[in-house]
């Protein structure tokens, strides 16, 4: 599994974004535990839960990425946080 960069925002100090160098594909990773996520029209978001543990992730620039390339990058994130049990949703599981 490759390598990704991520970015912590000063002011957004709940949100990471997931940088892939290569495709230069960004996913904005918003913890629903402590804060909102609104999602954004023309977007890619999915889901995470994990435990108690519940996230959401939203591409930004979203330009005909493959879907497996931000599966894989969810995942990253996933295993880099220790959620091994994390369960990845198409939508926000009821």
């Amino acid at each position: 599994m490759p390598n990704y960069l991520i970015s912590v925002s000063q002011t957004e100090a709940l949100n990471n974004v997931i940088h892939d160098a290569k495709s230069k594909l960004k996913i904005k990773a918003f913890n629903l535990l402590r804060g909102r996520f609104k999602p954004k029209k023309g977007e890619v978001q999915f889901f995470v839960t994990a435990g108690k543990q519940s996230l959401a992730f939203e591409t930004r620039g979203y330009r005909k990425h493959r879907e497996l390339l931000i599966l894989q990058m969810i995942s990253w994130y996933c295993v880099y946080l220790g959620l091994m049990e994390a369960q990845i949703h198409t939508h926000w599981p009821v």
